[in-house]
């Protein structure tokens, strides 16, 4: 690749970016990643400095890391961030004015952790209180000024949970084969669409992958995941986040699409694509081993980019480890990128 096609596919990330309300200056995303520096659930001024400075620096989107919904089963960790409760609530729209002052623009990732057992634990009074809590979360985020939300809806959590046959006895409405174990997650995206009304953009993370299962797949054909899909698309969502731990990994056979270009073509929907974009390291043996990981090239990425297999990029562990990664991208500073160590994940900088 010659210099000026290098440039020339860089700055494919820094393309404006529209759809419906949500309209972005660049193509770039900060993947919501869990930091756990919010005592007692309220977001404070290092936890707003710390996204500020991605959007200094030329991130289009921020995701923030989960915010768990008013549920006594959403988290058991006391320094995850609530997106519910007046002290929140206030901590994050100190966290929205400082993005917005920057120029950037945010979206709160809204989470429940999972069941402490099966989901077929809940009675289907407490799974209608669960919806309420997430609507009632989707409609405090647009009071405190977001520009959208995002449902988490992949990794062995709560909606993920419903999805998964392993995961899901239930013989109810919420039970069954793929398409009626949406029904949980259509339910959470309607009411949250119900409270936040029509213009305001609603993102939906999923991914085929397990904590427990990493080669676990919800869908095991373009067919099966068209199925899937449908109802999830058609309860409202604007843009679907596709979660895989590798962006460049074929989601089937017989095509080099992956999750994101495959969720592209059969919805029609935008597209987040994410996956250790950035990095030459493995997320696990990082941490297993303490190394960081070096800095890898993005040209595939930019290539896919380009050809539109997908719309936006969301990048973690890379910028998390420097807050610039954006603007050295764009100004051809890549070797002066900082390394992602697992030291990145003990403060906020």
């Amino acid at each position: 690749m010659t210099d000026s096609q290098s440039n020339r596919s860089v700055q494919s990330l820094f393309r404006p970016f529209s759809s419906g309300t949500l309209s972005l200056s660049n193509r770039i995303v900060m993947a919501p990643m869990t930091r756990q520096f919010s005592p007692e659930g309220v977001p404070g001024e290092n936890v707003a400095a710390y996204y500020r400075r991605r959007a200094e620096n030329d991130v289009g989107l921020i995701v923030t890391e989960g915010t768990i919904i008013d549920h006594p089963d959403a988290s058991n960790q006391p320094n995850v961030p609530h997106i519910y409760g007046e002290a929140a609530l206030e901590g994050w729209k100190n966290v929205v004015s400082q993005v917005h002052a920057a120029g950037g623009k945010i979206i709160p990732q809204i989470w429940h952790m999972g069941a402490r057992g099966q989901v077929g634990e809940y009675t289907e009074e407490e799974v209608a209180e669960i919806v309420r809590q997430f609507a009632h979360s989707a409609a405090a985020a647009k009071e405190a000024g977001f520009d959208g939300i995002e449902l988490h809806g992949a990794h062995e959590y709560l909606i993920d949970q419903f999805f998964w046959a392993k995961t899901n006895p239930r013989t109810d409405r919420y039970g069954g084969d793929m398409v009626q174990r949406t029904r949980f997650a259509v339910e959470v995206i309607e009411a949250c669409r119900a409270s936040v009304g029509s213009d305001f953009p609603i993102v939906f993370r999923f991914s085929q992958w397990k904590g427990s299962d990493y080669t676990a797949k919800l869908a095991e054909t373009p067919e099966e995941l068209e199925r899937f899909l449908k109802p999830l698309s058609e309860a409202g969502v604007d843009v679907f986040h596709c979660s895989t731990r590798r962006f460049w990994q074929p989601e089937f056979e017989g095509s080099d699409l992956n999750l994101a270009g495959w969720t592209k073509k059969l919805t029609g929907k935008p597209t987040i694509t994410v996956g250790s974009v950035g990095l030459d390291g493995e997320f696990l043996t990082l941490f297993k081993e303490g190394k960081g990981a070096g800095v890898s090239g993005i040209e595939d990425l930019l290539k896919r980019l380009e050809d539109g297999e997908f719309d936006l990029v969301a990048i973690g562990r890379a910028l998390l480890a420097d807050p610039a990664w954006a603007n050295k991208v764009r100004q051809g500073r890549q070797d002066e990128l900082v390394a992602f160590s697992p030291a990145a994940v003990q403060e906020l900088y």
